[in-house]
């Protein structure tokens, strides 16, 4: 059985030992989550969310683990 998303993002997943500074976060788990369930149901997410959410790992993370191809489009306002 695979670790869940969450778990990966969690106090005691890969990337906790792999990168230092690294702190779970709720919000960077729930999108990861929210991401996961709409590859899995191969719908439509759309995110919003504020610098330091952890969005790059949130919506890497279960395209990789899906092994489907996703479309991710982002946006920056300066």
């Amino acid at each position: 059985m695979s670790a869940s998303i969450t778990d990966l993002l969690g106090a005691d997943g890969p990337l906790a030992g792999a990168l230092p500074g690294f702190a779970p976060r709720e919000t960077q788990q729930a999108m990861a989550q929210a991401v996961e369930d709409a590859v899995a149901e191969r719908g439509t997410l759309l995110v919003e969310a504020g610098t330091g959410t952890g969005k790059t790992f949130a919506y890497l993370l279960p395209a990789l683990q899906s092994g489907r191809k996703v479309l991710i489009a982002t946006g920056t306002r300066a």
